[in-house]
């Protein structure tokens, strides 16, 4: 009873004294930038009217509304984005919105600005119903048609029946577009992880949603889950030791404190900064959560077998946009939060780009699968990446933003090739049903072929400018053994391309082998896409040069 009568006259005491006291001064609000920040909040907004559109129109009309909402959403974004690039935000008028925790500036609309024309492509071949027969006299997509039911049973059978189509596939993809765009943007660790976060979570769902092969799909959506899962929580860790490190999440307060540009500081915190460990741990443990995203080694393991499980859409559209924004966000940190440690994280990234290029390269020319083979193949242009990104200069910059560019339409268009190729199984991914498919369609095997000479680097593709400008910026910035390896591991890829090349023309096709379906014109114009980029950028890549150097200057 004592205790209660303290603890009652505590708080009448302290009430009555906040009483009288005076009042308190108000909160100030956040100054927000909505027009600069736009295009994240109209994917955002479109994402929501998407949710909507499943709980209330019917289920006829979804699948149609879902696809307009997802285009018009997108297209307007990426108009946001040239609007703000017009209007100088790229250069001049670079800076950090939000109070500090998204950046505006070249690189970031640069990269959104691609990511949005990815999703744009992408969101063609999620709508695309004319590959498969018709169930029960209605068309069906590459999704399941009712997620929540097990595999093979009565649910699933039921929902087929019935013609259901999973049209929330849309607002997912428009979810994960958001994070994506705020991730090579966010300019302190806690909008980083919050952006990771809400663009992984509909990838995990996303890849689960396959309407063959159900069992595959959902368990390389376990297998992504649980590994992104743990990289998160390492990038997680990571970010509380950077914190603790510098007294602060903000990119240009850990770079101030890296540097010793901060002169005056809290007394517990100068003890903290004496101690180099949390810097070079946080920091490590960061880059890790990053490297697992882009794929490099030895953190590619989930990479094969979520790309083989996953519904093919959402397997070009994660190869393409995934890459573009951790790669986004892996420049920003190392550019402005940690150019300070340039010689200590610089030969720890040689060998990762070394190990990259050489494991892709290698282990491809094993593959059986045509999805597993361009997995290994984006882990092999992830090492190619990472030279642009050793090179630490402005062309280092430059060269990575347009090798991501060119490198995301030719994955697109891959991958929408492969849709094609079927049997009565589905999607024909063995290597050995694509014997003589340049006899039975010579059209879409010449397109495949024209892809996989932009994955080689062949001159006049998109590929051969990217490789040529990334190698270029890595041997000026001193890394010519690594752009050594970086030669030899693309003419190793070259073979096994090549290789499949040789399958399509030069093998007899056999008699029971898979045909290639008629696309509608969404899968057309997605292909049409991708090659027209391909050769455009591998014929007159000039212009767009240009245009990634003069959005490769970071803002702090």
């Amino acid at each position: 009873m004592r205790n209660a009568a303290v603890v009652h006259s505590l708080w009448t005491e302290w009430s009555t004294a906040s009483a009288t006291a005076d009042a308190p001064k108000k909160i100030p609000a956040p100054h927000i930038e909505y027009a600069q920040l736009s295009p994240t909040l109209i994917i955002l907004g479109a994402a929501v009217l998407g949710v909507l559109v499943e709980a209330f129109l019917p289920r006829r009309s979804r699948h149609l509304s879902q696809l307009a909402l997802s285009v018009v959403g997108l297209a307007a974004a990426f108009a946001a984005v040239v609007a703000l690039a017009a209007k100088g935000y790229g250069t001049g008028k670079a800076h950090a919105a939000a109070m500090g925790a998204v950046a505006v500036d070249g690189p970031a609309l640069f990269l959104q600005g691609t990511i949005l024309l990815v999703a744009l492509v992408a969101v063609l071949g999620f709508a695309e119903r004319r590959l498969d027969p018709a169930a029960h006299g209605r068309p069906v997509d590459s999704f399941a048609a009712q997620a929540a039911a097990v595999p093979g049973g009565d649910a699933e059978q039921e929902a087929v029946k019935a013609g259901w189509t999973t049209s929330e596939v849309f607002p997912l993809l428009l979810f994960a577009v958001a994070g994506m765009l705020v991730f090579p943007a966010a300019d302190d660790l806690l909008t980083l992880f919050v952006a990771l976060e809400v663009f992984s979570l509909p990838l995990y769902v996303l890849c689960a949603l396959a309407r063959r092969k159900r069992l595959l799909s959902q368990e390389a959506a376990v297998k992504y889950f649980l590994l992104g899962a743990f990289s998160s929580a390492v990038l997680l860790f990571g970010v509380a030791l950077l914190y603790g490190y510098a007294g602060t999440v903000a990119y240009s307060g850990i770079a101030d404190v890296v540097s010793g540009a901060v002169r005056t500081m809290d007394p517990a915190l100068a003890a903290t900064t004496g101690n180099d460990a949390l810097l070079l741990i946080g920091g490590a443990m960061v880059l890790m959560g990053l490297l697992f995203k882009v794929g490099a080694v030895p953190f590619h393991m989930w990479t094969p077998d979520v790309y083989q499980g996953a519904p093919t859409p959402v397997t070009g559209f994660m190869a393409a946009a995934t890459k573009v924004a951790a790669f986004g966000a892996l420049l920003r940190l190392l550019y402005v939060v940690l150019p300070g440690l340039r010689w200590d994280w610089r030969p720890v990234m040689w060998g990762v780009a070394i190990l990259t290029m050489l494991v892709g390269a290698i282990v491809a020319v094993t593959q059986t699968d045509v999805k597993r083979l361009l997995a290994y193949s984006s882990i092999a242009h992830a090492g190619f990446i990472l030279a642009g990104v050793i090179a630490v200069s402005p062309d280092g910059v430059s060269s990575v933003l347009f090798y991501l560019a060119a490198y995301s339409f030719v994955t697109l268009g891959a991958f929408a090739v492969v849709t094609l190729v079927r049997d009565a199984g589905g999607e024909a991914t063995h290597l050995s049903k694509w014997a003589g498919l340049g006899r039975r369609s010579p059209l879409v095997a010449a397109v495949f072929a024209v892809f996989l000479l932009a994955f080689a680097g062949i001159p006049l593709t998109s590929g051969f400018a990217g490789k040529f400008a990334v190698f270029k910026a890595a041997a000026a910035g001193g890394a010519v053994p690594l752009v050594i390896v970086g030669v030899v591991s693309s003419a190793v890829a070259a073979f096994f391309y090549v290789r499949v090349i040789v399958l399509m023309f030069f093998s007899e096709p056999k008699g029971d082998g898979p045909s290639v379906a008629v696309p509608s014109p969404l899968t057309s114009v997605a292909i049409g896409v991708g090659v027209a980029v391909t050769l455009v950028l591998g014929v007159a890549p000039q212009y767009f040069l240009d245009l990634a150097g003069q959005a490769g200057v970071f803002v702090r």
